[in-house]
């Protein structure tokens, strides 16, 4: 893999159990001597069958004797198991066949082992089901048992999740206490890990501390998701950039946004020149946002050759209490509506702004005249890094500068 081409990939979910294949197992050839290679090789097969080169499994593609690597994963681990093409869950205490008894078609023989299973009692197997859009789930012997859809009915009454959440509906659609009380009755091997195990249900990172215990962690955990649901301060943050044409400003908001994605739940570009290329910008926001989040249910109901219903419904998601952290880049904001401006095509960037006061927007314009938000004079760049360093403090970002290379920004200064 070379930086953002990652191929087509299946990843495993299972129970951890005893002799399981680490990262070292694998790099001094000891692994398939372990009884836990039969897990690997399991999903090897099965990606192969479903047509897929790679394939990532937890206990031996994470090298935990490194700690920063161990943060990155488990920060990173909800995104990966929604990137994965297929997710294979691997149920050792389930054991019959996948053959359905004929006096009672709708009744599966081993229904009752899937049932007890302690899969569905482990803290981080609620973001391996909850997260990729294709979960297949097998027996201990690899017999297939159905899929996230097809057994969603025993696995709603398992575990207390409602359908349309298992049929892809938005987490942030739900309430925090909704989506904690799933949570409530798994289990982790160290306490603490319980707290860890639900960021990417909440959509929030925080670093890992070894020797907290539960109580400083679950703290902690309630703290990053007070900011994500309120804001950092409560409010929205905007940053206007502005400066004479082709000094930069683009190119800048281009770098921040790159360098911050992990900041924010969502990205998007909005190109206001003009009327009809914000107009258009709003449409593929739409399209986007249907495509990543189906039941986005004002979205999916609106008459999409009608932009003014496409950006009313796109303010309106936007808005929604739980979705706080996005980010909005306005660029080219060189008509601005203005006492001084008296041409009638000229736009008012508050008409095109979330009602809600919250997420973060970046707007570049060639006006000094713009009144909103926090102002930036950008002169020419000569160094991007300084340049963004100063766009993350002013966006409460700080930080962002070491999160890349000198080598790495230089190319965009050029």
């Amino acid at each position: 893999m070379i930086g953002d081409r990652i191929p087509r990939y299946a990843i495993l979910s299972h129970r951890w159990g005893m002799e399981e294949v680490t990262f070292k197992d694998l790099m001094d050839g000891t692994g398939p001597s372990k009884q836990g290679y039969d897990k690997i090789r399991f999903c090897s097969d099965q990606a192969g069958r479903d047509g897929l080169d790679h394939f990532w499994v937890d206990t031996c593609c994470i090298d935990k004797s490194s700690s920063a690597e161990l943060t990155e994963a488990i920060n990173s681990m909800f995104q990966w198991y929604r990137n994965a093409a297929k997710c294979y869950v691997y149920l050792d205490d389930v054991s019959k066949s996948a053959l359905k008894t004929g006096n009672k078609p709708n009744y599966q023989p081993w229904e009752p082992d899937l049932r007890k299973s302690k899969w569905f009692t482990r803290g981080w197997t609620l973001q391996e089901l909850l997260a990729p859009a294709s979960v297949k789930f097998f027996s201990r012997k690899g017999a297939r048992l159905g899929n996230k859809r097809s057994l969603e009915l025993p696995i709603s009454d398992i575990t207390g999740i409602p359908l349309k959440v298992l049929r892809g509906s938005p987490l942030l659609d739900c309430s925090v206490p909704e989506r904690m009380a799933w949570a409530k009755s798994r289990q982790t091997t160290r306490d603490k890990n319980k707290a860890y195990s639900l960021l990417g249900i909440f959509d929030v990172q925080m670093p890992l501390i070894y020797g907290e215990g539960r109580d400083k962690a679950f703290k902690r955990l309630k703290g990053e998701i007070d900011k994500a649901v309120k804001g950092s301060d409560g409010s929205r943050r905007v940053v206007l950039l502005h400066g004479l044409g082709g000094i930069g400003k683009t190119q800048l908001a281009i770098a921040y946004a790159k360098r911050n994605k992990g900041s924010h739940s969502a990205v998007f570009w909005l190109n206001i020149k003009d009327e009809n290329s914000l107009k258009h910008s709003f449409s593929m926001v739409a399209k986007r946002i249907l495509r990543e989040h189906p039941s986005a249910s004002r979205l999916s109901s609106v008459d999409t050759e009608n932009l003014d219903e496409v950006i009313d419904a796109v303010k309106a998601w936007l808005s929604l209490p739980n979705n706080t952290r996005w980010l909005l880049i306005y660029n080219n904001y060189d008509n601005p509506k203005l006492p001084s401006n008296k041409d009638p095509a000229a736009l008012d960037i508050d008409d095109f702004l979330p009602e809600s006061y919250q997420g973060s927007v970046v707007i570049t314009t060639r006006s000094s005249q713009v009144k909103i938000g926090h102002p930036i004079r950008i002169r020419k760049i000569e160094n991007v890094l300084d340049s963004i360093e100063i766009l993350s403090n002013a966006s409460n970002r700080q930080g962002l500068i070491h999160a890349s290379s000198g080598s790495s920004m230089a190319s965009l200064s050029h």
